[in-house]
């Protein structure tokens, strides 16, 4: 019997009334895999390739024939506003079945929630934070809610393989499968996955299952790819061969002016780095509008705007009838359905191949090409600029991005050796506080065997026990039972632990009834904010409520909301410095970034810093362009410091990671390399590489860790010193 056969009778209606003449490949390969084996499957097929719908056609059709007692699937899904989406898609499917589907998130309404607690039935679609919520608060509920699932969907399984965020959820998968006394089949779904047998293994840990990966043939996609480069603040828009009857005010800033001329009549999306980046953009965007006295057509979304802010820029994004463009971060990244995008834009080159493909994969649907245009901005170099300013880092590292995707199908594997001590705690003290009263030997039994913390031996575990009793975090009673301490409670009674990844402290941002969003480090009375694509001034700071009132006014500021790191892999460097060395041209490149190309190879290729990584910048500085990734780049920068500056008398040290290191040196460059080869040969513990009494704080609860668990965590588990050793030897 084919897939669709076997589909239920309300499927098939479902595939008839949306008109579709076949199923698509990755939906034969989920429903052969889902029926026919009792296996975790995970799909890894492009944006908009029907990967939610493959998953569920098998999932509801074994549910109509044989209804779970219980919640019979649970969909993971890394943000609110993809469950808010595929709710959405996915109730339709099921009204006909009367098969419920409950969604559950810190936006919707206790009211929902409750009646799923009275009636567990259907499917849920749920966060990992609120995944953790609901097994701290509702743990005696747990067998009667889950009692019969039998499948858990996880949804852009990629987004969770780098940080403690994917260890949480695993953690959440087998402490809610042991609690409710089931053994679930876990479905993976992703468009870009780089190490296809790393993510099954990961996928299926702690289940005794192997994982499925069916081979999905699809057709190859034609992009329409662009990259053109600008100067902030000077020069014109550019001639662009295309009729548009809008033009940017006069004095616009070029790479800004050029979205603004050609999102006209137009759905599109402009991807940034920052939400700094993105408020900044948004406003200056509005500014133009108001200059040419046209009505405002830019919207804004990110992750500190308020719910509210968020959903109108959605619905909007999904009306067919309207062209307005949004300016956003990651959060839109992911799967949403946006409806009928014409264009996507990406400002500056994003730090990951996998985040380009997700970018890049918001456009293409409904039969279109995907479409991406590349503007990559950076100020105009000084006439007395060092050699490493001079290069634009931004362009060169967007065209390796798109290089490494095209030439090898290159996308960054999972990370996942690190030695997670931070979610360790976290767990640790979930565990107690839904629990109650626990032996160390039976909250050990419950923590250490969760599949994500293998790397952690009972010693570190006993040490960190010691030290959580000995700050309150833990309490031990008369009888030797262990039970959270007061200092805990503090912290596992705020909403904010049920998420791991690191949060700063936000404020709620007010005009009169109208909540905008969160903002860090408020400013006092009377200075001025950047949130929602607006500028407003502060009225009142109230420090105890964490509230701020403001009002709007004119103007442009800049917006900040803490720190936003970038990983980039080796890979990515290596690429870069492939493409400064060869003289190929590439298709995409528009003219101004085919010129600032050639310029920066005409540099790279005079200074030699191609051929000899040191380069003397005159006198006593020096520039090291190693052409690592983030994590060996910092290895490299402490292995100098810590091993090699008092010989070489190196002072001075200025990274700008993970592109270059100047300092100043009294030696030359071959007792530099003797120096340094000569330091490498010598056994090196990654411990070596961390300062005297430093404290490297990188995930959310090490502060609440002993001193000596954290400087191992950073030492073992980010540093990559293998990555550095490699490097110095091809020196």
């Amino acid at each position: 019997m084919g897939v669709f056969e076997r589909y239920a009778p309300f499927i098939q209606d479902f595939i008839y009334q949306n008109r579709w003449e076949n199923l698509r490949a990755v939906q034969v390969a989920a429903g052969d895999a889902i029926f026919n084996t009792d296996e975790n499957v995970l799909l890894s097929a492009s944006t908009a390739s029907g990967k939610t719908e493959a998953a569920f056609f098998p999932i509801l059709t074994l549910f109509s024939e044989d209804a779970p007692r219980s919640v019979g699937a649970i969909y993971i899904g890394p943000l609110k506003a993809l469950i808010n989406d595929q709710f959405t898609r996915l109730n339709d499917l099921c009204e006909e079945a009367n098969i419920p589907v409950w969604h559950w998130h810190g936006d919707v309404a206790q009211s929902h929630k409750n009646k799923l607690l009275k009636h567990p039935s259907g499917i849920l679609q749920i966060t990992p934070e609120s995944l953790e919520a609901m097994l701290l608060h509702k743990h005696a509920d747990i067998s009667r809610l889950f009692g019969d699932l039998r499948f858990i969907v996880i949804d852009e399984v990629h987004s969770l393989m780098r940080g403690d965020r994917g260890g949480q959820t695993l953690c959440l998968m087998e402490r809610l499968s042991r609690m409710a006394g089931v053994n679930p089949r876990r479905i993976g779904l992703s468009a870009t996955i780089g190490d296809l047998q790393g993510t099954g293994a990961f996928l299926a840990s702690g289940t005794g299952r192997g994982t499925v990966i069916p081979r999905i043939d699809t057709k190859g996609v034609k992009w329409r790819l662009s990259m053109e480069h600008f100067y902030i603040g000077e020069g014109k828009v550019p001639e662009v061969e295309e009729e548009s009857s809008d033009t940017a005010p006069k004095d616009a800033d070029p790479g800004i002016g050029y979205i603004f001329e050609h999102t006209r009549g137009k759905k599109c999306l402009v991807f940034v780095n920052s939400r700094e980046d993105c408020e900044v953009v948004t406003t200056t965007l509005r500014q133009y509008c108001e200059a040419k006295q046209e009505p405002d057509r830019f919207l804004i979304h990110h992750g500190n705007l308020s719910a509210s802010y968020r959903e109108t820029a959605e619905s909007v994004m999904k009306d067919e009838e309207q062209f307005q463009t949004t300016v956003t971060t990651a959060t839109l990244e992911l799967g949403i359905d946006i409806g009928r995008l014409e264009r996507v834009f990406q400002i500056d080159a994003p730090f990951t191949v996998s985040s380009f493909l997700q970018r890049m994969g918001r456009t293409g649907r409904r039969d279109l090409p995907p479409e991406m245009w590349f503007v990559m901005r950076e100020e105009v170099p000084q006439a007395r600029a060092m050699l490493p300013a001079t290069i634009p880092w931004s362009l060169v590292q967007g065209i390796a991005l798109v290089q490494l995707y095209m030439e090898e199908r290159f996308v960054e594997p999972p990370k996942l050796d690190r030695l997670p001590y931070s979610l360790l705690y976290h767990q640790t003290m979930s565990t107690l506080a839904s629990c109650g009263e626990m032996t160390p030997a039976a909250l050990a039994s419950r923590v250490l065997p969760l599949s994500y913390f293998y790397r952690i031996s009972q010693e570190d575990y006993k040490q960190m026990l010691r030290h959580l009793i000995k700050i309150g975090h833990i309490e031990q009673t008369e009888n030797g039972g262990l039970i959270v301490g007061i200092t805990g409670e503090r912290i596992t009674n705020n909403f904010r632990f049920y998420a791991v990844f690191q949060e700063d402290e936000e404020y709620t941002v007010r005009s009169s009834s109208e909540e905008l969003g969160t903002i860090v480090k408020p400013p006092p009375a009377g200075e001025k904010i950047a949130i929602a694509g607006h500028v407003w001034v502060v009225d009142e700071v109230d420090h105890k409520r964490h509230l701020v009132y403001c009002t709007q006014v004119k103007g442009k500021i800049p917006a900040y909301f803490g720190q936003c790191p970038g990983d980039i892999h080796t890979k990515v460097l290596e690429r870069m410095r492939g493409v400064l060395a060869e003289q190929k041209s590439y298709p995409y490149l528009m003219p101004q970034a085919v010129k600032r190309l050639s310029e920066a190879r005409d540099t790279a290729l005079y200074s030699r810093m191609l051929e000899e990584p040191l380069v003397c910048l005159g006198g006593e500085m020096w520039c090291l362009f190693p052409w690592l990734g983030s994590y060996a780049f910092l290895a490299l920068e402490r292995f100098l410091k810590i091993r090699c500056a008092q010989e070489l008398k190196l002072s001075g040290m200025d990274s700008s990671r993970p592109y270059f290191i100047q300092f100043k040196m009294k030696a030359g460059r071959e007792e530099f390399f003797r120096v340094v080869k000569e330091a490498a040969k010598e056994p090196i513990d990654p411990m070596e590489l961390l300062y005297p009494k430093e404290e490297p704080l990188f995930e959310k609860y090490d502060e609440f860790l002993p001193v000596e668990l954290v400087r191992k965590s950073f030492a073992y588990g980010i540093l990559d010193v293998e990555g550095m050793l490699a490097r110095i030897a091809q020196w």
